[in-house]
């Protein structure tokens, strides 16, 4: 069989060790999946795979031991999968229109988990909307708080939940049930004066755990969404490293305008030579430099007055 592997892989299936099968990669954008969509992917594995489904580090699902002469079969059957995540793709039944952004990864985020500071699956799906279908190997993952439960320095880019705690003093006891909590699990930004807490701006993460700590809701979350945009996280052969700050205190539409720029960064910088024809942008960073990152990234990006920027990362 004459296979165009360039072509398989693009559409996203998988090279697979076992001649003549492949796998089928799922995008579940956000990490949130209906239940009844699972019952089409039960039935694509059981009449076109070898009946099992590997769950991905990044959220995904992949069908293994499909017959690549079936491919067109399969792409016909998991389009209401694809109609449901309302993922973005260039005709119908024709399976996914590109491979190489990755799926956008999520925690629970605030629909659940008291932790978190925001919906991490809605804003997931934005992202989602803007950078799907493409080819570059771009990863983003979304934590709703700075506990990282999605291991979002891992990514190219990972975008962590903050808020700003907003303190009404004629609530608060004097109990230091946030103040404790800060010193030990947070950044110590709280201190006690005449009986009241100071919040140390400077000092203040944005985690809002104070906010679940106080027993007589004298904190309270801010109604502006913050987040922290790290960047450059990898792991692989090659230097592996935890991503770095980029910006704190930026706010959504930014953070989405950065990534699309992104895009247009690696069209300009990206080594054609490279394995594959792809090269991952943590190497380009690495070869233009943080500079040249950050004024292509920013160009036309609106940054809010709490916003900033570092002006030098080292990794």
């Amino acid at each position: 069989m004459d296979i165009n592997t360039k072509l398989l892989k693009k559409n996203a299936y998988r090279i697979t060790k076992k001649r003549g099968k492949t796998a089928i990669r799922i995008r579940v954008p956000g990490g949130h999946i209906e239940a009844k969509y699972l019952a089409v992917l039960q039935e694509v594995a059981e009449t076109y795979g070898d009946g099992n489904i590997h769950i991905s580090i990044r959220q995904g699902f992949e069908l293994t031991g499909i017959d690549i002469a079936k491919i067109p079969e399969v792409n016909k059957m998991i389009q209401p999968v694809i109609d449901g995540f309302k993922i973005n793709q260039i005709s119908p039944n024709t399976g996914y229109s590109a491979a190489g952004t990755r799926n956008v990864s999520a925690c629970i985020g605030s629909n659940v988990c008291p932790f978190a500071n925001y919906n991490t699956t809605e804003f997931a799906k934005k992202i989602e909307k803007e950078i799907f279908p493409n080819d570059y190997h771009v990863k983003v993952a979304l934590t709703g708080c700075p506990n990282d439960c999605i291991k979002a320095r891992m990514q190219d880019f990972g975008i962590i939940g903050m808020t700003e705690p907003q303190y009404e003093s004629y609530r608060c006891i004097s109990c230091k049930s946030c103040l404790t909590n800060c010193k030990l699990r947070a950044g110590d930004a709280l201190k006690m004066e005449n009986y009241k807490i100071v919040r140390d701006r400077d000092k203040c993460i944005g985690c809002g755990e104070c906010i679940g700590k106080c027993p007589t809701s004298a904190w309270s979350r801010s109604n502006e969404k913050y987040y922290k945009l790290v960047i450059m996280g990898r792991t692989g052969k090659k230097k592996p490293r935890l991503a770095k700050d980029f910006i704190t205190w930026v706010d959504e539409e930014s953070i989405i305008k950065i990534i699309k720029n992104t895009y247009s960064y690696i069209e300009k910088y990206m080594d054609v030579d490279a394995p594959g024809g792809k090269e991952h942008i943590g190497y380009i960073v690495d070869r233009t430099g943080y500079p040249v990152f950050k004024e292509w990234v920013l160009k036309d990006v609106n940054l809010g007055e709490k916003a900033k920027v570092e002006e030098f990362i080292n990794w």
